[in-house]
């Protein structure tokens, strides 16, 4: 069953001209295109770098009431305020209220995973069973750590916004997340994802958002320049190569 806690997000406020938000594709686009809708329980954000496809993940998750830097909405650490004051200028409609929720950014994983250590140090050192494993994330390599928190912590009817979280991932490993992934959405929950994963991205009935210099566009995952690009090169790598290699 298809669940969307946020049923959409739009501009509500201008952005400052002299911003260097003004310069991101994505809040022009949101500008002159108004809403953006979640009419899936699967969306994904993908396009270049720059393309603004991480700050609106970030600025949807604070607007929410997330930590910047990732979590539930109860942490509350924070090693450097470096996101963006996007969130200020969007509203979000809910249409339901989760009973779980998690924002997952692979940029400050490691801060994440420092704090769940402080909370949770008598459980990790004696290996008692905690919402998080019985294991520190830091005793585990970073993808066994990512698919950890997600086996463990992500219990459905919730609303999970991962950003890049096949920067962790082996391809096989990113598999085991598709396939958390549809089990939670068949447990009443819902995902935005930014990726630039073909694999993610090829989760059946998904919305994938392409944002470009363009516009912000619903396409096939088939028509992305991500998908294209590594079709080509694993169909013909030696041609590519001598393209890019030879002088």
């Amino acid at each position: 069953m298809e669940r969307n806690y946020i049923s959409s997000v739009r501009l509500s406020s201008p952005v400052d001209e002299h911003s260097y938000l003004c310069s991101l594709p994505v809040v022009r686009h949101l500008s002159r295109q108004g809403e953006l809708r979640f009419s899936k329980s699967v969306t994904f954000f993908v396009g270049e770098n720059g393309s603004g496809k991480s700050t609106l993940l970030e600025a949807i998750a604070v607007a929410y009431g997330f930590n910047a830097e990732g979590g539930t909405r109860n942490f509350s650490f924070s090693t450097s305020t470096t996101h963006s004051d996007l969130y200020r200028h969007l509203t979000l409609s809910r249409s339901a209220h989760p009973k779980d929720g998690f924002f997952l950014r692979a940029e400050s994983f490691y801060n994440a995973a420092s704090y769940l250590d402080e909370i949770y140090e008598v459980e990790f050192r004696n290996h008692i069973q905690t919402g998080y494993g019985d294991r520190s994330l830091h005793e585990q390599s970073h993808g066994e750590s990512f698919l950890a928190l997600v086996g463990n912590r992500f219990s459905g009817n919730g609303l999970y916004l991962l950003d890049e979280p096949e920067a962790a991932l082996s391809p096989s490993r990113l598999l085991t997340l598709l396939a958390h992934i549809h089990a939670l959405a068949q447990n009443s929950s819902q995902f935005i994802i930014a990726t630039h994963s073909p694999i993610l991205m090829a989760y059946p009935g998904a919305e994938v958002y392409q944002l470009s210099e363009n516009a912000i566009s619903s396409v096939d995952y088939r028509e992305t320049e991500h998908y294209q690009l590594t079709r080509r090169f694993l169909e013909h790598p030696e041609k590519m190569l001598r393209y890019l290699l030879d002088d």
